[in-house]
């Protein structure tokens, strides 16, 4: 990793879902916020939450299709995404700079300096859900020091059923985030703030 990169305050919230209904609509919020003012956005995620999301997006008046060429948004799946760092049972920190990394920096390539990348990520979910948390929780850290390099603001999503016999989980995944979005919620606004930088 370049050693004189700039660190930045970045955003990284959490929603503990109950419904994929209420995550497609809090996602969709979130990430049409940003495509309406110029602000790219990156949804990884499963092939039915991607399908949920951008209908909902298209409920919003977002042309997906246009964006997508544009290269305003991009698309990949949460398993195509994990096979690209994991290495066993763990994320590569080298290979998730490298392919996440490079994909974030790409998307931010030729835009104006401040430009912040909005951020929809579930591997973690999928990773949980197989009960690999020490490799769900690695994989917060790398975003959380990938996201104080670029500034970007980063929505995660897990299905709250993993957690109600889970309560340290809980607080354990919680403490890797700047933000909680309540379980169903229907939670649109979410402003990017200053948080201190993220070991």
């Amino acid at each position: 990793m370049d050693q004189t990169a700039p660190i930045h305050t970045h955003h990284h919230a959490v929603q503990f879902y109950g419904s994929d209904q209420s995550l497609h609509t809090t996602v969709a919020g979130f990430l049409s916020e940003g495509l309406i003012i110029g602000q790219p956005a990156l949804i990884i995620a499963t092939e039915p939450h991607k399908t949920g999301i951008l209908a909902r997006l298209t409920e919003r008046l977002i042309d997906v299709e246009k964006a997508q060429a544009s290269g305003d948004l991009v698309l990949l799946g949460a398993d195509e995404a994990l096979a690209m760092f994991m290495v066993g049972d763990m994320p590569d920190e080298a290979a998730f700079e490298a392919r996440i990394g490079g994909l974030v920096a790409q998307m931010l390539r030729d835009r104006r300096a401040r430009t912040i990348l909005r951020a929809y990520g579930e591997m973690v979910d999928v990773l949980w859900k197989e009960r690999r948390e020490e490799a769900a929780i690695r994989l917060e850290i790398l975003w959380n020091k990938l996201a104080t390099r670029f500034g970007f603001a980063l929505l995660c999503g897990y299905a709250m059923g993993q957690f109600y016999k889970q309560a340290a989980r809980f607080e354990d995944v919680c403490s890797h985030h700047t933000a909680v979005i309540q379980t169903d919620a229907n939670v649109v606004p979410f402003k990017p703030k200053g948080v201190a930088r993220t070991a």
